[in-house]
């Protein structure tokens, strides 16, 4: 069986991070919140007003999907990362 490329293990790698019940309990909790409140802001009074299309609907989705990504890279951004033998044996001269 082939090994996959570093550039799969990387993404599995950030995937399974994510996906790990603390981080997911924490950006699922900011996704609905940041998504509850941009929805009531942009799309709220068409909601009400019983105007609702398929597009409002798909940009409500948007406003709960785009809060949980960008979560999910801050958390990325944040995670300890491994030494790799690269940056270990670069010496600051």
């Amino acid at each position: 069986m082939p090994s996959r490329s570093p550039r799969l293990q990387q993404i599995s790698e950030a995937l399974a991070y994510c996906a790990r019940p603390e981080h997911l309990r924490r950006t699922l909790r900011i996704a609905f919140v940041v998504g509850l409140l941009l929805t009531a802001v942009n799309q709220g009074s068409v909601i009400l007003g019983g105007d609702a299309s398929t597009l409002t609907w798909v940009r409500s989705a948007a406003n709960f999907m785009i809060p949980f990504v960008v979560s999910n890279l801050g958390l990325l951004g944040g995670r300890p990362r491994p030494a790799t033998p690269e940056a270990t044996s670069t010496v600051d001269q």
